[in-house]
């Protein structure tokens, strides 16, 4: 039970993780393009959650005992703009069972 709690603490922080990262690019276009900067708040929150996500990522990946590649590709959807997303319900799926990570698909 311990290993699907790292997945679910994993889980409900991809998503606001990518919605900040998304919230700090449109924040750096209006600071260069109006006067509004909220590029300081915006950089703090979505940093506090970046790093959020990669401690739950690495208990979920010693808990979970996930190959070093899923791990590899669930960091990696952190640095994409749209990838907290995708992170979340390839998550959801592995909470509720319809996707096992430790254990290799059958061809």
């Amino acid at each position: 039970m311990k290993s699907i709690a790292a997945v679910h603490r994993l889980r409900l922080v991809s998503g606001p993780e990518g919605l900040s990262f998304i919230l700090l690019l449109i924040c750096s276009v209006l600071k260069r393009t109006t006067s509004f900067n909220g590029v300081p708040v915006m950089g703090m929150v979505h940093g506090v959650l970046f790093v959020l996500y990669v401690v739950f990522l690495v208990q979920a990946y010693q808990a979970r005992r996930w190959e070093p590649k899923r791990a590899l590709l669930m960091f990696v959807l952190s640095v994409l703009p749209t990838g907290g997303f995708f992170a979340e319900r390839m998550l959801a799926k592995e909470e509720r069972g319809e996707l096992d990570a430790a254990k290799p698909a059958a061809a």
